[in-house]
Parts: C-alpha cells; sequence; structure tokens
C-alpha cells in the first residue's frame, strides 16, 4: 500500500521551504502570486480536514471553511505548514473506509490522501517554476499521478462537460513514458467521458516523454512542445485544454 502520508509530510515541508519572497507571480496559475498558492494549498487542506472530522455527505465549497486568517491577510510558510500538520493528524486517524463526500468516483476516506498528495506534487511545481527550479518528481510517484489524474477525470463535471463539447468520441491518445515502465490509451467516449486502459497502443496522437513530464502535461504544467508527439497534434492540443484542472 503506498505511503500517500509521508510523501504529503514531505511535499508539504517542500513547498513551505519555496514561501519565501510570497510576491513572486506563478506563471502556471495566471494571476496568483506564491502568497496566493500558499493560501490556495493551505486553504485545501483545511477544507480537507473539515470534510472528514464531520463525516460530510454533501459537496461543502472550501471557501466556506474557517482559513484562520485574518480578513485579507494571505498564508505563509507557518500557516501552510500548521496546516499540512493538522491534515496530516485527521488523515491518520480517519478510517478509510469511512464514507464521506468526495468529488471523485469513491466515496470514502481513502480517497482523500491521494488527491491531496497531488495537489500538493502539481503545486509545489508551480512554485518550483516561478521561482526558476527544475522541478524533479520521482517516476513511482509519477506513474501514480496520471492513473490518479485519469481516475478522477470522468466525475469531474466541469472537464466532461469541456470535453462534450469537443466533439472528438472515439478519439485516442496514447501516452508512453521514455523512462520508466508506463503507457497509457486514453479513448474519448460519450457525454464527455473517458476511459483508459494501460499498456501499449496505436492512437490517434502519442506523446513520449519522461514520465514526469507526461504528468505535467496533463495538468498544464507542461507544453506538448517540451515532449515528442506523433500524429493529430491539434487534437491533443484542444483535448488539454478541455481537461484543464
Amino acid at each position: 500500500m503506498t505511503d500517500y502520508h509521508s510523501q504529503i509530510e514531505t511535499e508539504a515541508a517542500r513547498l513551505a521551504a519555496l514561501a519565501g519572497d510570497l510576491s513572486v507571480p506563478v506563471p502556471t496559475c495566471p494571476g496568483w502570486t506564491i502568497a496566493e498558492l500558499i493560501t490556495h494549498v493551505g486553504q485545501t487542506h483545511r477544507w480537507t480536514v473539515h470534510m472528514l472530522r464531520n463525516r460530510v455527505q454533501e459537496r461543502v465549497w472550501s471557501r466556506q471553511v474557517p482559513s484562520g486568517l485574518a480578513e485579507g491577510r494571505s498564508g505563509d510558510a507557518a500557516w501552510l505548514a500548521a496546516g499540512a500538520a493538522e491534515l496530516l493528524e485527521v488523515l491518520r486517524e480517519t478510517d478509510p473506509s469511512m464514507e464521506v463526500w468526495t468529488w471523485g468516483p469513491d466515496k470514502r476516506a481513502s480517497w482523500w490522501p491521494r488527491r491531496m498528495l497531488f495537489e500538493l506534487v502539481v503545486h509545489r511545481v508551480d512554485a518550483e517554476l516561478a521561482l526558476g527550479v527544475d522541478p524533479e518528481i520521482p517516476a513511482g510517484t509519477a506513474i501514480d499521478g496520471i492513473e490518479e489524474f485519469l481516475h478522477n477525470l470522468p466525475s469531474a463535471a466541469w472537464v466532461t462537460k469541456s470535453l462534450t463539447e469537443l466533439g472528438v468520441e472515439g478519439a485516442t491518445i496514447h501516452l508512453h513514458a521514455s523512462d520508466a515502465d508506463g503507457e497509457w490509451t486514453i479513448t474519448q467516449g460519450t457525454a464527455g467521458k473517458i476511459e483508459w486502459a494501460r499498456g501499449h497502443a496505436k492512437g490517434d496522437v502519442a506523446v513520449q516523454g519522461p514520465v514526469s513530464e507526461l504528468l505535467l502535461l496533463l495538468y498544464g504544467r507542461r507544453s506538448p512542445d517540451a515532449l515528442t508527439v506523433h500524429g493529430d497534434r491539434a487534437l491533443l492540443e484542444r483535448w488539454l485544454r478541455a481537461v484543464d484542472f
């Protein structure tokens, strides 16, 4: 079983260490600075704590949960670290089988640690890119991140609506890791839903590159220009815009 708790602890510490100059703009999150990035992540942690502690069964928006910040103030490294510590405490004490609301397909507490890890990974990368640091993601983490993304995607209503409007039912996208044992084929289904499978296959478009770069491509943090693309590049670019989280 993957130790998401330890990975969350590591990623939260890495992000907090980047929260020095909070005024630095974050190009991958247009309109945000590091301060707003930190505030978003810390508020997400506090929202998750609220959902799990209260066994919430219906959607509660993160902005409805108290942040502990004064009106108009942004979070900093210490505030982020405090929220991450509380999150880890709650994750560790919560029965993974407990029923709780999620926006994904799995309505149990076990959904949250994996989701919180990749929320941290992607936003840690955002901060690193803003500061001119070349991000590193272990191959195993990146593989899990790709599959977590694809697993949750059919439940993201804001994405399925965009995919429906593309009109590309039946189109296939193949991802091929060049530095790890990872290949996936995504098939666009009806009503904006997708299906995906591991393994080698031929797609309408294929993308090859390091597995960490494939993960960042899915999250809109890398351009297809940074990878090798074969086939219908226009399809890939339209699809990526539609699945933007």
